[in-house]
């Protein structure tokens, strides 16, 4: 079951917006040219060497880092730079009254650097419902689902990992949360779900309804 008065960790990119139309494109075309660049690269081998680390790390800027001695802040700045952000967001205004609503304290955790994952909550007005927000720069470059940069959220935020509940669309970051005791809610349609995920939700919108299954008498 839920805690009564959970602390919430919600992922940024396709758990509060979607990511998928224009900004993830734009993110995955300028992290292919960077490779290409910095590795003197063709396209198809920066392409395989791309996905090859985010398969085995979870995230590209991992394998850069480990193989490459790749700078964290470099490549973050270079990959994540938006001439008209604001256009690219797609953003379903209800998430805000959502989580206007929702009980409990709120963090964001966000693989996506500071500068952008603030600029998201400050273009979507989601700014003002999170008690703070983590990216990878907080936990010393190490991106989700490394289990070393949930702790260190955890630690920084002093938190029992059994009174938190993850909401996230990634299964890889939910099984890292799961083997740490958090409470586990995938963003996702699939009609599947893994034991490691403690309830499947078809869209962040649909959270409160989760959550009157276990506050009848107390969730409005």
């Amino acid at each position: 079951m839920i805690p009564r008065c959970p602390v919430w960790i919600f992922d940024l990119d396709n758990t509060l917006h979607d990511a998928d139309p224009h900004i993830f494109p734009h993110i995955n075309r300028a992290m292919q040219q960077y490779i290409e660049t910095h590795l003197q690269l063709d396209a198809h081998a920066a392409g395989s060497l791309r996905q090859h680390y985010w398969q085995r790390y979870g995230a590209t800027l991992l394998g850069l880092m480990r193989h490459h001695q790749t700078d964290p802040r470099h490549f973050l700045a270079e990959t994540h730079r938006f001439h008209e952000l604001e256009r690219m967001v797609v953003f379903h205004h209800a998430v805000k009254a959502m989580l206007a609503r929702l009980p409990g304290k709120k963090l964001l955790y966000s693989n996506g650097p500071m500068r952008y994952a603030g600029a998201i909550l400050d273009i979507t007005g989601m700014t003002p419902f999170f008690d703070a927000v983590y990216t990878v720069e907080s936990t010393r470059f190490l991106p989700k689902p490394s289990l070393r940069g949930f702790r260190l959220l955890l630690n920084a935020e002093k938190l029992n990992p059994h009174c938190c509940v993850m909401v996230e669309d990634s299964l890889a970051n939910l099984l890292s949360a799961k083997r740490l005791g958090l409470k586990t809610v995938w963003v996702s349609r699939s009609t599947r779900q893994p034991p490691y995920v403690d309830a499947r939700i078809p869209s962040v919108l649909a959270l409160p309804h989760f959550l009157r299954r276990f506050y009848r008498d107390s969730f409005p």
